[in-house]
């Protein structure tokens, strides 16, 4: 039987654990903004929706202390940011052209 097509082209997951013990996460690194900003672009540039890209909230992805990340599956490529730019960079590149940024890879 042939591999059923994903749902979307691309699923983007923010991490956007907050640790109440005071360690360290992505929250701290305005993770909640960043995916609300990656979020709105996506959406506002016409590439959400079946067959295209989904952003999504995600839990703790165990990697803290090389925080803020998000991942972009179906390549399952990890990357870190900084602000607005970095997340414009990664909708640019990777999203619509399939580019990995890999000054952002972790």
């Amino acid at each position: 039987m042939p591999a059923r097509p994903s749902y979307y082209e691309r699923h983007v997951f923010f991490c956007l654990n907050r640790r109440d013990d005071g360690a360290a996460c992505c929250c701290d690194h305005d993770a909640e903004g960043m995916f609300e900003y990656a979020k709105k672009q996506v959406k506002k540039l016409g590439m959400n929706g079946k067959g295209k890209v989904r952003v999504n909230r995600a839990g703790c992805f165990d990697r803290c202390d090389e925080g803020p990340l998000l991942v972009v599956y179906p390549e399952a490529i990890w990357y870190t940011f900084v602000d607005k730019e970095d997340i414009d960079e990664i909708i640019e590149s990777h999203l619509k052209q399939g580019k990995v940024v890999e000054r952002l890879q972790v």
